[in-house]
């Protein structure tokens, strides 16, 4: 009997321990380490964002214009303007990239460095290069005309290279093509027609500027229209390859500050190497404290650098017909600021005169 009742005191202690156990808490998982989210754009920032850096764009493409003119007309040479502000944009933009994308270094390859190449070559050598050449025998109101161009021919080679889709069956692709057409019209009739002479506000303000360049070469090349009215077409099939490139480059190595860099010393050793064909004088690769300086200062630090930066990112968020949409923006304020500044004329029908009158 003293058995069984021992048994039965120990059955019941084993019991009692297993519902303690049972109905002991079960102690919550500890929370996974902290670490820090990825950062993520507000959609409604990044709207406002866009438009407002293309924007700005167009801003300093106006005000490169004009400096660039100007230096120009003083005799620089279109190849030495892009060395000096290419490389001026890669030692504004180098300190973010080693900054902001140090790991990005590490995912460079000979694939990348070409795309970076091509980037050059199009965007910085051909498209300014040839841009400076027309600029230089026309005026800044009649060459921002042609900027004008560039949506619809990025628009033809995005289409045919599969960069970009068109659903002639759905709204989107009709204002699309509608857009496009729209800016050949506007280009041709500001280019082809010359109206009445606009007498809104005294004009060539910048009398001295111009006396400062040599007659013949400024007039000379002025009047030259046709050679002029060519580069200009050259630089517009130039800008529109670099979107297309910026577009396959973005996707290979997704990097703003580093191909920004990269495009920029490649942009100057190229076109160093076409400045040494076409200029043997070492007097033109010479900078002194004038007008030369500020132009390639400002060239490189806002119209490449930031530039860049900001049209890589707008072709990453939108595809490369996005930024060349504002490219009208330009031609407005060109047009008002050349003829008050140095004093093109006004027309009606036209963005400028065939010739300094």
């Amino acid at each position: 009997m003293a058995a069984n009742g021992e048994d039965r005191q120990a059955a019941a202690a084993a019991a009692a321990e297993e519902e303690i156990v049972l109905e002991m808490p079960v102690k919550p998982a500890p929370p996974p380490p902290l670490t820090s989210p990825p950062v993520k754009v507000s959609p409604a920032w990044e709207t406002a964002a866009l438009p407002s850096s293309m924007v700005a764009v167009q801003v300093f493409t106006v005000v490169m214009l004009f400096l660039s003119k100007l230096a120009l007309n003083t005799g620089m040479r279109p190849c030495v303007l892009i060395v000096y502000r290419n490389l001026v944009a890669a030692a504004a933009v180098a300190p973010l990239a080693f900054f902001f994308e140090r790991e990005m270094w590490k995912k460079l390859n000979l694939a990348v460095l070409g795309w970076i190449c091509l980037n050059a070559t199009f965007g910085a050598v051909l498209a300014m290069g040839l841009y400076y050449y027309g600029l230089q025998a026309t005026s800044a109101a009649y060459s921002v005309v042609f900027l004008n161009l560039i949506p619809i021919v990025t628009f033809v080679i995005a289409v045919l290279v599969r960069a970009e889709k068109v659903a002639l069956g759905k709204w989107p692709g009709r204002l699309k093509v509608l857009g496009a057409l729209t800016c050949v019209g506007g280009t041709m009739v500001v280019s082809l027609l010359k109206g009445h002479l606009l007498h809104l506000w005294p004009t060539h303000l910048l009398k001295a500027s111009r006396a400062a360049g040599t007659p013949a070469a400024s007039g000379g090349r002025h009047r030259d229209m046709l050679t002029g009215t060519l580069f200009l077409c050259g630089s517009c099939l130039g800008y529109a390859l670099w979107f297309i490139v910026q577009a396959r480059l973005g996707k290979v190595f997704p990097s703003r500050y580093w191909v920004t860099t990269l495009t920029c010393l490649s942009a100057s050793i190229q076109a160093f190497v076409v400045g040494v064909f076409l200029s043997h004088d070492r007097a033109d690769w010479r900078l002194k404290w004038d007008l030369q300086l500020l132009t390639v200062v400002y060239s490189g630090v806002l119209n490449t650098g930031v530039t860049f930066v900001l049209i890589s990112w707008a072709v990453s968020r939108r595809g490369p017909i996005y930024p060349s949409m504002f490219n009208s923006l330009s031609l407005i304020i060109t047009t008002v600021m050349d003829s008050l500044l140095l004093g093109t004329k006004a027309l009606m029908h036209g963005a400028g005169c065939w010739g300094r009158c």
